[in-house]
């Protein structure tokens, strides 16, 4: 059973989330303000939030930026929204997963079934060595050579999972479900992008790469680049 933070404006979508979770059964509590969400946040410390973007004093997206601020807790966006640039955006801000409404309590017991396995992942106590790069998946900072490394939230989420797997390559397919929680397959410019900021961050590019090699057709690696 999780305890369960709902933030949603719509009385009637509020009211039948906290039905279906608790029947099935989980241990609902709800807001209807970005406000009231963050205070319950804070105080109840919940497993779970599902967040609503349209909310009456502020937009979800600056909410789950707040969040993100004080908490790792796993957010689940729940919205109409269906435009991919807003997903892949919302994604790229900190959020877990995505729901577009409607959708079926099943569905959403999946999905937080599945952001509670990946949150119950414990990260190294020690922070991940490869060269000159130091990463400390448990704050979520890393720097390189000494100097901190101002990375976005899904660049450190890439570096760290390609860290952990060092010297293996790991393929687009992969990253999409481990990085970005889309298990089908996301957009090949997604990745694309992220992956040239973060070489860049690195003080490399494609023609002459230091820890990101790729592999044409396969995927990228992360390797220690020696001394």
């Amino acid at each position: 059973m999780a305890a369960v933070l709902i933030v949603e404006d719509d009385a009637t979508v509020r009211g039948a989330l906290v039905r279906a979770l608790g029947q099935l059964p989980h241990a609902p509590s709800s807001a209807s303000t970005a406000m009231e969400g963050l205070r319950l946040l804070l105080d109840e410390q919940p497993d779970v939030v599902l967040l609503d973007l349209s909310l009456p004093d502020l937009d979800g997206s600056a909410l789950l930026s707040m969040i993100r601020a004080v908490s790792t807790v796993p957010v689940i966006v729940i919205s109409a929204r269906d435009d991919e640039k807003d997903i892949v955006a919302l994604l790229d801000s900190g959020a877990d997963d995505y729901l577009v409404k409607p959708f079926s309590s099943r569905q959403l017991e999946a999905r937080i079934r599945a952001v509670l396995r990946r949150a119950d992942v414990k990260a190294p106590s020690t922070p991940l060595v490869v060269g000159g790069l130091c990463i400390d998946t448990a704050g979520r900072s890393a720097s390189l050579d000494g100097r901190p490394l101002v990375l976005s939230p899904k660049e450190f989420d890439l570096l760290a999972y390609l860290a952990e797997h060092l010297g293996q390559v790991v393929s687009k397919r992969t990253l999409a479900a481990e990085v970005w929680n889309q298990p089908y397959g996301g957009s090949d410019k997604t990745f694309d992008v992220h992956l040239h900021w973060l070489r860049r961050k690195l003080g490399e590019t494609a023609e002459q790469p230091r820890y990101l090699h790729r592999v044409r057709g396969v995927g990228v690696k992360l390797v220690d680049p020696g001394p």
